[in-house]
């Protein structure tokens, strides 16, 4: 990529950073719902489908609550590039414990260091984006500049799952998660060789008399975070669903009021941009709560619903690069040879002499041959609503697309699209019509919603029991989305640039990941709805609903809004 001389050169640095630091959250992020659900002999987890959701759905949210505290601590005492290097070295440390794979304690250590380390690095390394745009030469050029960089997130997320594929299919899960550390350390070498580019960008401003202390937010926000999520794991029944959600939700209630204490006790001058970027975090966070379903709900359409058998054409290409995931029917048909089992004429169990391995496995009698096939052998559920013709003779095998190549699907349209919606935005501001960043976002939400009924439409023309669905549905779902995000994401964190007050633009851009934080939980909440969804298509028109609903609030505003921006004579 050229130096264009409208970006300063510390753009590109930033850019390959995140470029490499994705490649390792999304590498992960990609196979983390697969490995939870496979079986211990395989070198997963062996979780449930509901423990996987809460799982994912507390993951998510967590990583990005953090940067509310890692964004705090480098507006006062650490500093943007300091913060980037902890939260990094951290990552890199989760990502490694991951590659001990099957051990449930390192586990969950592994994840609370990227939990922690995301806080330390992702609202940093957005703020030093903007603070290189303080310039007035490039000024301007700020929503360019942040469409540029995101484009660096999304080449990461591309290329990680291809890694990720080839590493899981020869080598298992845990090369695959060793990847994601090394990445993660190529992009803080990048950092740190590109470090004078960006040195400048780095200044800590002083605090307000009216901003709080480091001591008094430790008491008044953070110690409660701990204690009410306590009270919220502990409290009887789960008011949320489960006791990781009653936990997750009361302990960012204290870190909500923070933000909001921040409104309350601003000066004139920075009261009303506040309040308009915390009426933009609130809208959002359905557009996350949909957007990272991509890891959770549509994750198992893809492995359980889509055609992943691989078109004649590319299997020399697959075979070549060992990406060829390989399914024989060889155990699929054992089931109804197993000696303990009496089958009806229906091919439902009619008796079934009691074993360890039945009452482990929860089969009883009633159970259809599919069900079954599912409780036995998670490895072989692609074969469960695969039409009777397309299942392989005994001495054959399915050469399918590996479910992590899916993920690959949403930043390769950001790849693509970028440069069209950056030209149309860039074509618009030449005929004096480009709409406002918030008019960006709420356009956002309504795309998103958009691409939740293209997923209607992909149930609407399966019959989900008996048949596989076109990939090409999951495809479209994700380009239409892919707009929503480009309209949305990049032009929310250069919003956060532009409105917060210099002092706090790091402990801001925590605001808009909190916001991220609470959506991904929402998200892991949405998806935990699946299994007990019988019409799909109702669990993806809930999605729309959700969107068009958050559209309309955030439209509703954008006159006041705008009004906001032209007092501070931001565009």
């Amino acid at each position: 990529m050229s130096k264009n001389a409208n970006h300063p050169k510390g753009l590109y640095v930033l850019f390959f950073t995140e470029m490499w630091e994705r490649f390792g959250y999304y590498l992960m992020l990609g196979i983390f719902s697969l490995y939870m659900l496979d079986s211990a002999e395989n070198g997963g987890m062996g979780f449930s489908a509901a423990k996987k959701s809460d799982i994912y759905g507390t993951y998510l949210g967590l990583v990005y609550l953090t940067p509310f505290l890692g964004g705090l601590l480098a507006d006062r005492i650490l500093g943007y590039r300091n913060s980037i290097l902890i939260g990094g070295l951290l990552m890199a440390g989760g990502y490694f414990g991951l590659s001990f794979t099957g051990n449930e304690s390192i586990f969950y250590v592994s994840l609370l260091l990227i939990i922690l380390g995301n806080g330390f690095f992702k609202p940093n390394i957005s703020t030093l984006v903007g603070n290189l745009y303080n310039d007035e030469k490039y000024k301007q050029n700020k929503d360019a500049g942040y469409n540029i960089f995101y484009m660096g997130i999304n080449i990461g997320s591309f290329i990680c799952n291809f890694v990720a594929a080839y590493l899981r299919i020869n080598y298992g899960w845990g090369w695959a998660f060793a990847a994601a550390g090394i990445g993660m350390l190529l992009g803080l070498a990048i950092f740190m060789a590109g470090t004078k580019h960006i040195k400048h960008a780095d200044v800590i401003k002083p605090a307000n008399p009216e901003d709080m202390s480091l001591s008094k937010i430790f008491l008044i926000v953070l110690l409660p975070v701990f204690l009410v999520g306590i009270i919220g794991w502990f409290i009887p029944g789960n008011i949320l669903g489960s006791d990781a959600n009653d936990a997750f939700v009361f302990g960012c209630l204290p870190v909500i009021v923070f933000y909001y204490s921040l409104y309350k006790r601003a000066n004139s001058e920075d009261r009303k941009p506040i309040l308009a970027l915390l009426s933009i975090f609130a809208s959002v966070i359905v557009f996350w709560a949909v957007f990272h379903q991509n890891g959770d709900a549509l994750t198992v359409w893809a492995e359980y619903y889509t055609d992943r058998e691989q078109p004649k054409v590319i299997q020399p290409v697959f075979d070549y690069l060992k990406l060829t995931e390989e399914k024989t029917v060889e155990h699929y048909n054992s089931v109804k040879n197993f000696n303990d089992i009496t089958f009806k004429s229906n091919d439902s169990i009619l008796s079934i002499r009691a074993t360890e391995y039945y009452k482990a496995n929860n089969i009883k009698a009633g159970d259809s041959i599919m069900n079954i096939r599912k409780k036995l052998d998670n490895n072989y559920h692609y074969f469960n609503n695969l039409p009777p013709h397309q299942i392989p003779t005994e001495s054959k095998s399915l050469k399918l697309i590996s479910t992590e190549l899916f993920q690959s699907v949403n930043p390769f349209w950001v790849i693509l699209l970028t440069p069209i919606v950056v030209g149309l935005f860039g074509f618009l501001k030449s005929k004096k019509k480009e709409p406002s960043t918030p008019t960006k976002i709420a356009l956002g939400l309504l795309i998103t919603g958009l691409s939740t009924l293209v997923m209607v439409g992909a149930v609407s023309a399966t019959q989900m029991e008996s048949e596989k669905a076109s990939a090409w549905w999951l495809i479209a779902s994700y380009g239409v989305i892919t707009v929503g995000e480009l309209f949305l994401s990049p032009m929310g964190l250069s919003l956060v640039s532009k409105l917060s007050p210099p002092r706090i633009t790091a402990l801001m851009m925590g605001g808009w990941f909190l916001s991220t934080a609470v959506g991904n939980k929402l998200s892991g909440m949405i998806s935990g709805l699946w299994e007990s969804v019988d019409n799909k298509a109702n669990f993806f028109l809930l999605n729309f609903i959700l969107c068009l609903a958050a559209f309309f609030i955030l439209f509703s505003m954008l006159k006041w809004l705008k009004k906001v921006m032209q007092e501070k004579n931001i565009h």
